[in-house]
Formats: C-alpha cells, sequence, structure tokens
C-alpha cells in the first residue's frame, strides 16, 4: 500500500475538544507566519520526520505517485528545499518575496484510532516577488494538513495545498506554500 493510499483510507473520527480545536487553530496560524516571513528553519521545526508536502496539479484525490505534481517532496526533498532557500542557491528568492496569507474556514477531524488529526482550510497567500517581476501575485487555494502530537507538541506530517489555479499554467513557486 502506497503513503497516498495509507492516508486516504477510511477513518473513524472522534470529536475534538475547545481546547484542541485552538490548538490546531493557532498552529496553522503560526506555520503561515513562519513560511510568510521565510522563517523556514522555524518553520522546519513543526515538520514530523515522516514528512509528505504535496502541491498536486488540480484539485481531486490523486495518487501523488501516479500523476504530475507541482511539488511533491518527502521529508528529505524538503530538507534540502529548506536548505536552499536558507543558503540563498535559490535565486529567485533572493531576496524574498514578500508574503501574507489569510487562513479561514478550519475544519478538523480526529481519528479515534490513532488521535491523529486532519485538518482542511482555504487560504489566501499574497506574494509580491521581489526578485523577479516586482509583481503581486495572488495564491488561493485549500490545505489539508495531518497533525499529530509529539512531545507535547503539534506536529505536521502530510501538508497538502490545492491550488484554485493548480491545473492552469502557473508562475514558479520558489517558495514554501
Amino acid at each position: 500500500m502506497s503513503h497516498t493510499e495509507e492516508l486516504n483510507e477510511p477513518r473513524t473520527t472522534a470529536s475534538v475538544s475547545q481546547e484542541e480545536y485552538s490548538a490546531i487553530r493557532e498552529f496553522l496560524y503560526r506555520e503561515a507566519c513562519l513560511a510568510d516571513e521565510s522563517r523556514y528553519e522555524e518553520w522546519e521545526s513543526l515538520v514530523d520526520d515522516d514528512m509528505v508536502y504535496w502541491v498536486p496539479r488540480g484539485e481531486g484525490d490523486y495518487d501523488m505517485n501516479q500523476h504530475l505534481s507541482i511539488t511533491a517532496d518527502n521529508r528529505s526533498r524538503l530538507r534540502t528545499r529548506i536548505a536552499q532557500l536558507v543558503t540563498g542557491e535559490r535565486h529567485a528568492q533572493l531576496p524574498p518575496s514578500k508574503m501574507r496569507r489569510v487562513v479561514a474556514n478550519i475544519e478538523v477531524e480526529k481519528d479515534a484510532t490513532t488521535g491523529e488529526y486532519r485538518v482542511f482550510s482555504n487560504f489566501v497567500l499574497y506574494e509580491l516577488r521581489l526578485a523577479s517581476t516586482r509583481t503581486l501575485e495572488v495564491w488561493p487555494g485549500r490545505v489539508e494538513h495531518r497533525l499529530r502530537w509529539k512531545n507535547n507538541e503539534l506536529k505536521m506530517f502530510f501538508k497538502k495545498v490545492m491550488l484554485v489555479h493548480g491545473d492552469e499554467a502557473i508562475p514558479s513557486l520558489a517558495f514554501i506554500i
């Protein structure tokens, strides 16, 4: 069974307490802030060892191993991408784009068996491309996060970013969304 199939298995859900919901909401806000401010090493501290970061072409339940993706990173590849962003090997991000996103419509499901969370939210990301065109790009979409508690901290082990215009021709993504 592939990792994608495993993530799409039917689950029995449990109710989520207000405290859990608040902690998850704050996690999403912190993750967005760190990414917006290009604080990628701090962003990486939110990631668990089995992380999968996926931006599919379009919306849908695709198998990331069978369909074209904009980005499909395992933990090792994500670590390399972050190192490039931090060390300046991503020239498209020198200077880094100015970014701000709005996160809304947060929905949380809790797996009754594992205690892990499946979180959906909508976002709009505004990116001012300082290094290239000096244009303002708008990136709207929906995100699926998979989160778990580890050492009394929430960690993400899956992030799927479904861009509204993901199946259209889009400018390059030289940053983490």
